[in-house]
């Protein structure tokens, strides 16, 4: 049997499960609480790009000239399990495949955010999440939590500390917000669903193992984690070594204006790791050591240890009407040593818009508008323009520009459990070059969740 006949049987033996588990539970939906929760997702997306004008191109380069089309697939289960009092454990095999525009790179704000750095074209069958939480009560005061995605219905206490240790998306926890997060649903750029000066700890798909911490109020919560780091950059295996590590720490408060609420948050992160810095590189090319360079693009293994990388972030989402929401987000690090798992992005500047479709009668479509400014620090700038490559841009030269990347999205609800999108993405100074571009880049997505 094919490799795409088995993905296929896979996403049908969860698709049948979750039906028969929905309907299941919906014949019990009078109980108030849950001992478990399912949910499935399948997300589709397919990318095309026009040609530019190019005055030269590298290995990191987006292709100037018109690619055939690109497409991704990821499918999910999602399982929880309550165990004791407080405790719950979630489950989650994925399937994933397909590829991003130029193999996702050329760009630093990526243009899809379900596609990894270096992806599989043909489907693959992993867990992407396996971990236990626990919640301790602080108080007698409880709340109903409604059955959700890694959510299991129930009560809990409105002040509470929870534990998550296992495998998991450090983003799963950090750098939320209510109009610009899931590329599944939302925007699909990675610097306007997440925070990209935020080099969060993941592998080559986006997950980490470790433990998070969260005190969580009804005005505001505090989290604070420490989780694995990639060996080398964007690799699949991460180092579990006393001297590589990553810390995160946020500060999240209810915004409240009238009838609309909102959120800000507040993060601050430190990574240490066997990255090198920028000017470590920059010697590299003039000693022309290849080693050092591979070590940056991810493709041997480094030694030494003292990478460090930190980083400050501020996040806002907040309700405008009833159809109308806002956000934005600023962030930034240090930018000295190479970016080790996300993207290559130092300095960034976003914000948008988000309306439903109640005026036009569609009140279940979502039409959405954001723009973004990405930033690289002085050391980053000096390495590309000297001929430096990272894992995800390079263009063996540089006249360095901001990169601006401007999308709109129109999200249709065609039923209850299928949506399609259409987005566009122009972007200028790909890579940071202004002798690059610009790119119009033009997308469709299917999406199917229960």
């Amino acid at each position: 049997m094919s490799i795409q006949r088995k993905v296929i049987a896979v996403i049908v033996a969860l698709f049948s499960f979750v039906q028969i588990t929905a309907a299941q539970q919906e014949g019990d939906s009078a109980a108030p609480t849950s001992k478990w929760s399912f949910h499935f997702q399948t997300t589709i997306i397919a990318q095309k790009h026009s040609g530019f004008k190019s005055l030269y191109r590298g290995d990191n380069s987006l292709a100037d000239t018109v690619e055939p089309t690109a497409q991704s697939l990821t499918a999910t289960l999602f399982i929880g399990r309550k165990l004791w009092k407080g405790a719950t454990f979630y489950f989650n095999p994925e399937v994933s495949g397909g590829k991003g525009l130029s193999s996702a790179a050329g760009v630093a704000g990526a243009l899809n955010g379900e596609t990894y750095r270096v992806g599989a074209v043909q489907p693959q069958v992993f867990i992407a999440r396996a971990f236990l939480q626990q919640y301790f009560a602080l108080g007698n005061s409880y709340e109903d939590v409604s059955e959700d995605v890694n959510q299991v219905a129930g009560r809990v206490p409105s002040s509470r500390i929870v534990i998550s240790a296992g495998k998991f998306a450090i983003a799963d926890f950090y750098d939320n917000n209510a109009y610009g997060k899931d590329p599944r649903t939302q925007f699909f750029n990675w610097s306007v669903w997440a925070n990209g000066a935020w080099d969060y700890p993941a592998n080559t798909r986006g997950y980490t193992e470790g433990l998070v911490v969260e005190l969580i109020k009804p005005r505001y919560a505090i989290r604070i984690s420490s989780v694995a780091v990639p060996r080398i950059a964007n690799y699949h295996l991460m180092e579990y070594n006393i001297n590589a590590h990553s810390e995160t720490l946020e500060y999240e408060h209810k915004l409240q204006f009238g009838k609309r609420t909102g959120r800000i948050r507040l993060m601050a992160s430190s990574t240490y790791s066997k990255a090198p810095s920028y000017q470590q590189g920059i010697n590299s090319i003039t000693s022309k050591d290849t080693f050092l360079l591979n070590v940056i693009r991810g493709v041997s293994e480094n030694t030494s240890y003292g990478g460090h990388k930190y980083g400050l972030g501020l996040n806002i989402d907040q309700q405008l009407s009833n159809d109308l929401g806002f956000f934005c987000r600023v962030g930034w690090n240090d930018g000295k040593y190479v970016t080790w798992a996300f993207t290559e992005i130092d300095r960034t500047l976003s914000g948008g818009l988000v309306l439903k479709g109640t005026k036009w009668k569609r009140r279940d479509d979502v039409w959405g508008v954001a723009g973004v400014v990405n930033g690289i620090s002085s050391d980053h700038r000096n390495f590309l323009e000297a001929g430096g490559y990272g894992f995800i841009i390079g263009d063996g030269a540089l006249h360095y520009g901001h990169e601006g990347i401007l999308e709109t999205y129109y999200n249709a609800q065609i039923n209850r459990f299928f949506q399609i999108t259409f987005d566009y993405q122009f972007v200028n100074n790909p890579g940071y070059n202004k002798d690059r571009g610009p790119v119009h880049v033009f997308g469709v997505r299917g999406h199917i969740m229960f």
